[in-house]
């Protein structure tokens, strides 16, 4: 399970993030690639733009899914 308090730098501030936990195992960047972005130098991905759509949610909803290492979160925080 994500952890908020070991969000990824970079992260914006919002519902979704991706913790220090990450692998970096380019999923989610592949699934919505306008939600997530990998910051190659450092070996992980972070939320560049929080969702907007219904479409965008449900990316970011199979992203979490399939994450390897549980790694994406989602506080339900819409702000």
């Amino acid at each position: 399970m994500a952890d908020r308090d070991r969000k990824a730098p970079g992260s914006i501030e919002g519902r979704y993030y991706v913790d220090r936990g990450c692998i970096d195992c380019a999923l989610c960047p592949e699934i919505a690639p306008d939600i997530f972005r990998s910051d190659l130098v450092e070996g992980y991905v972070y939320v560049f733009r929080q969702p907007e759509s219904p479409e965008d949610k449900d990316r970011c909803r199979e992203a979490m899914d399939i994450c390897p290492v549980a790694a994406i979160g989602d506080d339900g925080d819409e702000s």
